[in-house]
């Protein structure tokens, strides 16, 4: 599969984003267009609620999803899910399951996804990146 300069950015990277590390904002600087997956804002808003800063970081969150697209799952997502849930499970290497989604819409949608997280490597055919 061709990268096609698209990326999906995982919880872990946007966590360092608001961590401010250096080497995220210079590989956004350094890519194409990026995007949000909605169970990644869903894991932020709830990462932001059980915090000691609620209410600052959810506004983090709502100036972030101004500035980047987010992309929603729909049936042609749910499809994609099964599919990948259906592999992993054959591999005996099920992941949790809002990364299925993840990286369902990143599948879907032929984006690269930018993680942290090895166990994505379990995902027959998912372009990943790392940064």
């Amino acid at each position: 599969m061709l990268q096609n300069g698209k990326y999906l950015l995982d919880t872990n990277i946007v966590i360092a984003m608001f961590a401010n590390e250096v080497n995220i904002e210079k590989e956004r600087q350094n890519t194409g267009k990026v995007f949000l997956a909605s169970p990644v804002i869903g894991e932020l808003y709830y990462g932001a609620r059980n915090s000691d800063r609620p209410i600052e970081n959810i506004q983090r969150i709502n100036r972030l999803t101004e500035r980047i697209p987010c992309i929603s799952c729909n049936l042609e997502t749910a499809r994609w899910y099964g599919i990948i849930k259906n592999q992993l499970r054959q591999n005996g290497h099920l992941i949790p399951d809002n990364d299925i989604w993840i990286a369902a819409i990143a599948m879907q949608r032929e984006l690269i996804l930018v993680t942290r997280d090895a166990h994505f490597n379990e995902v027959e055919a998912l372009q990943l990146a790392r940064w």
